[in-house]
């Protein structure tokens, strides 16, 4: 396995450009499902997810090419199997999006269930409880979800908690439903407005994305399309906490200010000066005393939970005591004990970590163990006196895309080397 050796206190400088949102990409490439003709995708990041999802497509029947940098062209107009086999599944949870799709399109559907996640259940009780209500026949057999409808009906759905994936689910089945339906408690996340913008470019009829209520006519068929997919707001998040625990100063090039408001909001109240650039960039200024906030994650348009490991890792090296509760999954602290490795001063309190601002980091050997507690600790290394070793560092490659090399072209110390568990 490969892992990153970092040697800290550099200051960060120079422009960095934001790649492609996964976390949009991932269902906009599900979406093809629906289609009667060739989807050809822009900015789409390099990522093994993105790869992962194109094999369980590719296992459907999907032809997938990479023409240029950044472009996924797929073809579903051969798809002959309606089965997502759980050693594909099992690699990645999103790849349930393809259930919504397949019923919809070919009103039958065997997907395997996800099974767990290391940081949290994330259970999809409430895309199944939907796709009932739209006349779908739901069975688990044998660790599979079997659906099947002759045509899914359009009617109101209601979700009592925010999913995000749920809301991607109904919308894409909802798109070729007979008649209107509607989610009542849609998430509003940036990637579902982005996920109704390709829809709608194939010729759905959804309006409300991105607000509480989501209305979706459904349609007879969609086309092929061409859509350039979102920046990553996780990936803006993550560089501006870099600029602040590096005391740098960067340039965020189609960083979509308004996709990261709730965290930019708290890294202005730590003292970071941020501002939007008349080229559309987002310039932030991290040299500054840090000082202590509160964060608690909540949905969109909240503070994110994928940025609550990166702000805890810039909270440890600021003066004061911030306290960071997280709402959305129950076990989502694994960077915790990694971070105190380090030398940083946390205590768990259940669902909320209390952080003692500290000097600096301490260079250690750590071990990445999900996507967002791997971006902390290469945060952390950036800060720390010395050499860190950051192993399992796959977990980052699913997420974000040439972060090594991004930060060397800022001025980071960071080598990739294989070897290590």
């Amino acid at each position: 396995m490969d892992k990153f050796i970092i040697y800290g206190g550099n200051r960060l400088k120079g422009q960095v450009t934001i790649s492609g949102s996964k976390n949009a990409a991932l269902p906009v490439l599900c979406s093809s499902i629906l289609s009667e003709g060739v989807c050809t995708y822009t900015n789409v990041p390099d990522l093994d997810d993105i790869d992962t999802i194109c094999r369980v497509l590719g296992h459907l029947g999907v032809t997938s090419q990479k023409p240029a940098p950044n472009t996924v062209v797929l073809d579903p107009t051969g798809i002959t199997s309606h089965e997502a086999h759980y050693d594909l599944v099992k690699k990645m949870r999103a790849s349930i999006l393809v259930l919504g799709p397949l019923l919809a399109r070919y009103g039958r559907a065997k997907v395997s269930l996800p099974g767990g996640c290391a940081i949290g259940v994330r259970p999809i009780d409430m895309h199944l409880k939907a796709f009932a209500k739209m006349g779908a026949e739901i069975d688990l057999s044998h660790g599979y979800v079997v659906a099947s409808a002759d045509r899914l009906k359009g009617t109101r759905i209601v979700f009592d908690n925010t999913t995000v994936g749920g809301t991607e689910n109904v919308m894409m089945a909802a798109s070729l439903a007979d008649g209107t339906t509607v989610i009542e408690g849609a998430a509003k996340e940036p990637e579902v407005v982005d996920l109704a913008g390709v829809l709608n470019a194939m010729g759905a009829r959804i309006e409300g994305a991105g607000e509480s209520t989501v209305v979706i006519e459904g349609v007879k068929t969609l086309s092929g399309v061409r859509y350039e997919v979102i920046p990553d707001r996780i990936e803006t998040g993550t560089f501006l906490v870099a600029a602040g625990i590096t005391k740098g100063r960067l340039s965020i090039a189609r960083g979509r200010a308004d996709h990261v408001t709730a965290v930019i909001d708290k890294l202005m109240g730590m003292g970071l000066q941020i501002s939007e650039g008349q080229s559309g960039t987002i310039e932030v200024n991290g040299d500054c005393d840090l000082r202590a906030v509160n964060v608690e994650t909540v949905p969109h348009p909240g503070f994110p939970t994928d940025m609550q490991a990166q702000i805890m890792a810039l909270a440890c090296v600021a003066d004061g005591v911030t306290s960071i509760t997280e709402n959305i999954f129950e076990n989502r602290f694994m960077h915790v004990p990694e971070l105190m490795r380090m030398g940083a001063n946390l205590e768990e309190k259940g669902r909320t970590v209390i952080v003692r601002g500290i000097e600096r980091f301490q260079g250690a050997s750590v071990m990445a163990t999900d996507l967002r507690a791997s971006a902390s600790l290469v945060l952390a290394a950036l800060n720390a006196i010395g050499y860190t070793e950051i192993r399992r560092i796959y977990h980052l490659d699913r997420g974000y895309d040439a972060l090594d090399k991004k930060l060397m072209a800022l001025g980071a110390d960071v080598s990739r080397e294989k070897g290590g568990l």
